[in-house]
């Protein structure tokens, strides 16, 4: 009897053990499990500063939108300035239990079990807006048991620290909805060009429909088939009581009317230089991020006529250079424009090519200005003290070099020979022997000197050919230096920005343009005069 219970005792001792056994090993499993997954989550607190990536708007000084940056091309939008249609269109497709559930969605998730067993497959995820949200900001978008159960961990977490507008927001200006717009704002601009308030019932409908395939159901890429998707939202709305028969069948018999806006790239060379000086100033990430309003100088209405100029002489060289027997003439030009006295850029074409990744003929390239050249020449010496009315031989002549064999005998374009000419004769005619003499006289090195006091940032030869502009310099640089004349001697440095605007309309930068007196009021108002002889006279 006593053996009997002895050995009934070890067996129970034995078997709670065993149980404490099993019992250890299920929980540590479990526990295991759990910190494997939950080891490398996502720090939800990062969404205390999380701010979405917004457009950054680039403007004419007429107002006239030139260009968007952007990562993701987004509009961010409070919830109070989101129609209630869209709201409700979106939780009736996506989640109708958003404001019942505590992130993860029960019921769905067995109704989802159950047809996924039956099809044999992993077809539907009963994901809620939370998880579809704890998706989008923190993990991949592969479809495996792993990451739904961290998608529902994530969406517990969210439904813990934040309200359900709070989220209801984040998500709608944070998701897809096809055609490369983010949020519901920029899908309002992208496919029906209006602001999201403006919306009507069959508009929010259609971008409710959305995120579920927005590539798919984009109504710029398959019209109809967004207009099936837009009708079964409209349908699932009149189901559940959001809107009675009459709404719904005035909806439903909308067409989808798209009014996608293609954006043409205004100035793209002048764009191309203010992003490289933008991302100098405020950085790339807040350049493209940030949701920025940045004003600049270029006059829209300049910049139109501007191409058309460069496009008309274009043509017309072209086809002089095809009649002179140049095979496959292929010319270039590029144009800027400042204003005299303030020194903004109000029109800059870089080349034929309009492409913003062409090359920018108007600032990065250098080439000899030949008789451009010349006024900066004629100015040194204006201010120095000559006359205009003092006189230069123009007469044939050959200047030593000193050099065996290497003497330099310059000739005037026309071949002709005037004799003694005044400085505003020889500069209004382009005389090249004139010119020649008169650098001569001032030194090259003094008119080097004056021409980086101008504004030419260039490497000049100090010889006597830069008076012919042998020396290579920038179309920017030169028309600044031309632009001192015009403005009483006044240098500008050219600048394109005036400022720059955070999205919250603040002012985070303001241009402060350099400028400096380099030479007399006098002397400029006199070259002044003197050039506009070259066309009167």
């Amino acid at each position: 009897m006593q053996a009997r219970q002895k050995a009934r005792k070890k067996r129970n001792r034995t078997g709670l053990i065993g149980l404490a056994l099993v019992t250890g090993v299920v929980c540590g499993a479990t526990i295991g499990a759990f910190l494997a997954l939950t080891h490398d989550l996502p720090q939800i607190q990062a969404l205390e500063s999380f701010k979405p990536s917004a457009v950054t708007r680039i403007f004419s000084a007429d107002q006239h939108l030139l260009d968007e940056l952007y990562v993701q091309r987004r509009e961010p939008v409070p919830l109070s300035d989101i129609p209630k249609p869209l709201i409700t269109a979106l939780l009736t497709t996506e989640d109708r239990r958003f404001y019942s559930h505590s992130g993860i969605d029960i019921r769905g998730i067995t109704r989802a079990a159950l047809r996924n067993i039956m099809r044999r497959r992993f077809s539907e995820g009963a994901s809620t807006l939370t998880q579809q949200l704890a998706k989008t900001l923190f993990l991949t978008h592969r479809k495996t048991l792993i990451r739904k159960i961290r998608e529902a961990l994530l969406a517990l977490q969210l439904e813990r620290r934040y309200t359900k507008n709070e989220i209801l927001n984040l998500y709608l200006n944070q998701v897809y909805f096809g055609s490369g717009a983010y949020g519901v704002a920029m899908a309002s601009r992208t496919y029906f060009n209006k602001p999201v308030q403006s919306l009507t019932l069959a508009e929010c409908a259609l971008i409710a429909g959305l995120p579920q395939l927005p590539s798919r159901y984009s109504p710029l890429v398959n019209p109809e088939l967004a207009k099936k998707r837009r009708d079964i939202v409209l349908a699932q709305m009149r189901t559940t009581g959001a809107i009675d028969e009459q709404a719904y069948q005035h909806a439903v018999q909308s067409p989808i009317l798209t009014a996608a806006v293609k954006r043409q790239r205004r100035a793209p060379h002048f764009i191309a230089y203010i992003k490289q000086r933008l991302g100098d100033i405020i950085g790339e990430n807040l350049l493209y991020k940030g949701g920025l309003t940045v004003y600049t100088t270029l006059s829209a209405d300049l910049q139109v006529h501007a191409e058309a100029a460069v496009a008309t002489h274009l043509k017309r060289l072209a086809s002089r250079m095809q009649k002179n027997g140049t095979p496959t003439p292929e010319p270039q030009a590029a144009l800027v424009a400042l204003d005299l006295k303030r020194g903004g850029i109000l029109s800059m074409v870089g080349g034929k090519n309009t492409s913003a990744d062409g090359f920018n003929r108007a600032v990065t390239a250098a080439r000899q200005p030949g008789s451009a050249f010349k006024p900066i020449v004629f100015a040194k010496a204006i201010e120095r003290g000559f006359n205009q009315n003092d006189t230069l031989l123009d007469a044939p002549v050959v200047f030593q070099s000193g050099a065996l064999n290497d003497d330099w005998q310059p000739e005037n374009f026309s071949k002709n020979y005037s004799g003694q000419v005044s400085l505003r004769f020889a500069l209004a005619h382009s005389k090249n022997i004139p010119a020649v003499r008169l650098i001569e006289i001032l030194g090259p090195s003094a008119v080097i000197d004056f021409a980086h006091r101008l504004g030419i940032d260039a490497d000049l030869s100090p010889n006597l050919s830069l008076a012919l502009g042998t020396s290579e310099v920038s179309l920017i640089d030169l028309t600044a230096a031309y632009a001192v004349f015009g403005n009483q001697g006044n240098y500008i440095e050219p600048y394109g920005i005036t400022e720059v605007r955070s999205d919250e309309g603040r002012i985070i930068w303001r241009t402060k343009p350099e400028q400096r007196i380099v030479m007399s009021r006098s002397s400029a108002a006199i070259m002044t005069d003197v050039l506009e002889a070259a066309i009167q006279e």
